[in-house]
Order: structure tokens, then C-alpha cells, then sequence
């Protein structure tokens, strides 16, 4: 942590900053300071190669995106951007109402707390999770979708970008040392499966269902209230977030089996196609699990580049498991596999 970073840490864990933090959480791109009814959430000022909140204007885009976007799935939660100061007496949170201060020297998303006990996971592993929950879910889904922007792109460059980020993350993974034997042979099927998958494809952007999605619905984000909320959107690429709705609810099911709930997502699955009509081929549900089985497989590896040395095995170990669950998605191995190299770099 830079020094800079520290101290603005510091201050806003002490007395008084932000209403008694009471926890702080840290992840790979921000940290969280939660108060008894509140969160706020300050990102990292990291260059990465996906992002890049390396100065104090990317940071305060990022936090009005995600204040944009957290207001769709969880209108009550997202509540404003606020900025942090240097005064003459040091650091404070501009208050609403008081002069526009001189320096801003960085930016918070204040949220609502969530009670951690509805959280998806927590309602899963206490057996509270109910089939009532998961119609709710894929209700408040179905509707997103139902008034959320279409990708602009035509069939063939939603074939090339969906080819391109199969090659993108298999190069990254080999770099990263996934083991080229269990590697390849998937890489090289999954492009051959896509390949086969074009009019699917083609019917899937025609159908309008290639969209501007949640972008990473994993089930820690879902907290079941009433109604139910989702937050924490892919705020810092439009176009990772442009995506299949099959392949959100795709990425949503391997979370949720992961977890031992696969009949959590496989019922917000069935309500939300009974919602909408919409009930795509399972060759093509299978090659998007895939697709996000290998990019998950990558961002644990990337963790590997800060994570303590104590919590590699840890990484490595996850990075495997969504290798392994790849064999699952058994639509994949009809067909022979395109010719694929995979460059270590």
C-alpha cells in the first residue's frame, strides 16, 4: 500500500470520518468501511490491465458509473458519490450543502448496508434459501433485462469478440502456468463449439438478447430481501459487461454450484424462462459456462500477482476447480477441437 493510500485508510477507520466504521473489508480493487447502517467503498489507485484507477478523475468516473449501475438492480442501496478532501486541519468527507471544498483528493460510492445474513450464500448455507427466493430473483432479473440497452454489435462481431476472449484467456492462463495437457484440448474445443454455434449465435443478437448486463452476477451479490437486491455491477468496462443474458444466468449457475445450490440457479433459470420466453439451446448455455469457467480460472491466477504467499495454494487450488468443472459442460466434446497453440509468454 502506497503511502498516500495509508493514510487515507487510516482516517477513514478513525473516530468520526464516516459515523463509527465498525469493519473494513479489502478486495482486489477497493477497500469497504462499513458503519452500523452504512458502507463506502474507496477503490485502489491500481493501473491494471483491464482497468485503470490510477488517478483521482478515473476514480470519481468509476465511482458515478457504479452509482449508475448499482441504481438498477438495488435502486435503494446505491445512495451517492462523495468526495474525500485535504482541509487545513487535514482530512474530511465533504458534507451535502458546504462550500465545494479547494482539494478533492478522492472519491467513495456510499451505500446502505445489507444485513450479511440475507446475503445469497449465508440464506444458502442456513437452508433458508427458498424456491420463493429464487422466482423473486429471476423476476427482478427478467424485468432488468427486459429494459436494459442492447449490444450494437452484428452476428459476426459478436462470433469474433466471443472467439477473441476464448484465445485472450487461454493465452493468459498458460502464461499464468495452467497445465497445457488439461489446457489446450479444452481452448481448442471450445473454439471449435463456437464455430458450430454461429446461426445460435447470430439468433441470439437478432432475438435481442446480447445486452448490457449485470456483468458479474455471482451469488455473494445477491442478498435476498424484499424484494431482492443485487449489487456490485462490472462498473469499469462497457464491454465486458455486454453480454448474453444465457450467459449471465450460465456464469450465475457455476457459481451457485460451486456453493452445493445448483438448484438455486437452475429454478431462477426455469422462472426466468417462463417469464420471458427465452430458452436457448443447451450447446450454447455450455459453451458460455465454459467461457466463464476459464475466465474464472484466470482472475484467481491473477490474484497470485498480490495475494501473500500463504494464500497461493488457496489460489491455485480455485483456478483448478473451475478447470475441472469444465468436463461438466459435455456439449463441448461433440466434434473435433480447431487446431489451437497456446503461447506461453
Amino acid at each position: 500500500m502506497t503511502a498516500d493510500l495509508a493514510r487515507k485508510v487510516a482516517f477513514l477507520r478513525s473516530v468520526g470520518a464516516l459515523d463509527h466504521v465498525v469493519e473494513t473489508v479489502e478486495t482486489h480493487m477497493s477497500w469497504v468501511f462499513l458503519t452500523a447502517d452504512a458502507a463506502y467503498k474507496l477503490k485502489k489507485p491500481i493501473r491494471l490491465p483491464f482497468l485503470d484507477f490510477s488517478t483521482v478523475e478515473l476514480r470519481r468516473q468509476s465511482c458515478e458509473q457504479e452509482l449508475r449501475l448499482g441504481r438498477r438492480l438495488a435502486p435503494d442501496v446505491y445512495r451517492a458519490v462523495v468526495a474525500l478532501v485535504e482541509t487545513s486541519s487535514g482530512l474530511a468527507i465533504a458534507r451535502a450543502g458546504e462550500p465545494a471544498p479547494s482539494t478533492v483528493v478522492d472519491w467513495l460510492v456510499a451505500m446502505r448496508r445489507l444485513p450479511t445474513e440475507r446475503m445469497l450464500p449465508q440464506m444458502l448455507a442456513r437452508g433458508m434459501a427458498s424456491g420463493a427466493h429464487a422466482d423473486a430473483v429471476a423476476e427482478l432479473l427478467a424485468a432488468f433485462y427486459r429494459r436494459t440497452s442492447r449490444a450494437p454489435w452484428d452476428a459476426a462481431e459478436y462470433r469474433r469478440r466471443t472467439r477473441t476472449l476464448v484465445t485472450t484467456v487461454g493465452a493468459e492462463l498458460a502464461a499464468r502456468g495452467a497445465p497445457r495437457a488439461q489446457l489446450e484440448p479444452i481452448v481448442g474445443r471450445l473454439l471449435a463449439a463456437i464455430e458450430r454455434a454461429a446461426p445460435l449465435l447470430a439468433a441470439r443478437i437478432a432475438g435481442g438478447r446480447v445486452v448490457d448486463a449485470h456483468g458479474d452476477l455471482r451469488p455473494e451479490h445477491v442478498f435476498l430481501e424484499s424484494p431482492p437486491v443485487i449489487i456490485d455491477p462490472l462498473e469499469f468496462d462497457d464491454q465486458l459487461r455486454m453480454l448474453d443474458v444465457a450467459s449471465e444466468l450460465a456464469f450465475f449457475t457455476l457459481e451457485c454450484e460451486r456453493l452445493g445450490a445448483r438448484w438455486f440457479a437452475d429454478r431462477v433459470t426455469a422462472r426466468h424462462a417462463e417469464q420471458t420466453g427465452d430458452d436457448p439451446a443447451p450447446e450454447l448455455v455450455a459453451i458460455y459456462r465454459t467461457q466463464h469457467a476459464l475466465t474464472r480460472a484466470a482472475i484467481a491466477l491473477r490474484r497470485l500477482d498480490d495475494a501473500p504467499p500463504a494464500d497461493h495454494e488457496r489460489w491455485r487450488a480455485k483456478a483448478l476447480d473451475y478447470l475441472a468443472r469444465i468436463a461438466t459442460s459435455g456439449a463441448l466434446v461433440n466434434g473435433s477441437p480447431s487446431s489451437v497453440v497456446i503461447e506461453r509468454s
